[in-house]
């Protein structure tokens, strides 16, 4: 089986800012196998400064897993183990292989794995952190494009709130999702959480900094407002670790290793009565697909990631409307655009 890959830009439409960065762009590594009967699968690996992941390190993971995959066939190269390559990379790989075997069996990815089609699936849409004349602008335009679900991107202070409130009164029927990407300190998350109360809130994703995930789900038992672990639930340890004291896991197949290892996160929340969320990075429609094939195990739908771009290089998964759905019936579904 061959693996070759090549190195693109993503541009966003405009600059993302979130607690800890702005971005503005990215690189994409996508990648292609091919088992010389004529059938390919494709993934897509993107960079991370947060992550530490960046051109030369994927491509050095490639190549690595290149020289295991070299002699193996799509069913056999699924199961190997490539647990030293960083969960980006693997999740690409996973990706490719799913795409691959479903190809050469005429299916799609969901059926490949057993779960449920998808159908038309609601999706949240992003408002970075920018000034609250603008945010609310944002989500009346995402409103009137038929977005249900709104998500938040939050820093420190109380003066952070105002402009929820604001997007709450531009937005009084849709439901929104917090997520200051780990910018509040303990008892400030606690404040913070109890004010925002009054303004309906669906659920906060990671209130704050990852690594300390008892203190984590202290915040959530004393939280008025459902606590979703993100980082500090990336493998079914950190799950079964957290428990039941939060209220829900954010899985992103990109930092838990692609969709075999989501499966087993979603299966391990589903004992312990822990709802999901599917999110994702900043990603083209080939990056952000894999998700959609598990969205049927999921409450909250976070895959927008596409739809921040300036050009998407890849089709077929739309979200334009405020809904996701697989275009294509063989394999991930999507195809360059």
């Amino acid at each position: 089986m061959k693996l070759d890959w090549r190195v693109s830009g993503l541009a966003l439409r405009e600059p993302l800012r979130i607690s800890r960065s702005v971005m503005a762009e990215r690189d994409a590594v996508t990648l292609t196998l091919d088992d010389d009967d004529g059938d390919l699968g494709h993934g897509e690996i993107v960079t991370s400064v947060y992550y530490e992941l960046d051109v030369p390190r994927i491509e050095a993971e490639l190549a690595d897993a290149q020289a295991k995959l070299a002699d193996l066939t799509p069913e056999e190269a699924i199961h190997t183990d490539l647990r030293q390559a960083s969960p980006g990379v693997r999740a690409a790989l996973d990706a490719a292989l799913h795409d691959l075997l479903a190809r050469k069996r005429g299916i799609a990815v969901h059926e490949l794995i057993g779960a449920e089609p998808p159908g038309s699936v609601p999706t949240a849409r992003t408002i970075g952190i920018t000034s609250t004349e603008q945010a609310v602008a944002e989500a009346i335009g995402l409103v009137g494009q038929g977005y249900q679900l709104l998500k938040v991107k939050l820093g420190t202070g109380a003066d952070e709130l105002a402009r929820v409130a604001a997007i709450r009164e531009a937005a009084p029927h849709a439901k929104i999702l917090l997520d200051p990407n780990g910018a509040w300190e303990p008892e400030e998350a606690e404040r913070m959480l109890c004010a925002a109360t009054e303004f309906d809130i669906d659920a906060v994703e990671q209130p704050i900094a990852p690594g300390t995930p008892e203190l984590l789900a202290e915040v959530a038992e004393n939280s008025p407002i459902p606590v979703v672990a993100d980082e500090d639930a990336g493998v079914p340890e950190d799950v079964r670790r957290l428990g039941s004291r939060v209220h829900g896991i954010n899985i992103k197949l990109p930092e838990c290793g692609g969709i075999r290892a989501a499966r087993e996160i979603i299966d391990t929340a589903d004992d312990l009565g822990v709802d999901v969320m599917l999110g994702c990075q900043v990603a083209s429609s080939l990056g952000i697909a894999p998700a959609m094939h598990l969205c049927g195990m999921a409450r909250w739908v976070d895959l927008d990631g596409h739809l921040l771009l300036a050009r998407d290089p890849w089709t077929g998964l739309g979200g334009q409307n405020g809904r996701l759905h697989i275009a294509g019936l063989i394999g991930l579904g999507v195809r360059p655009a």
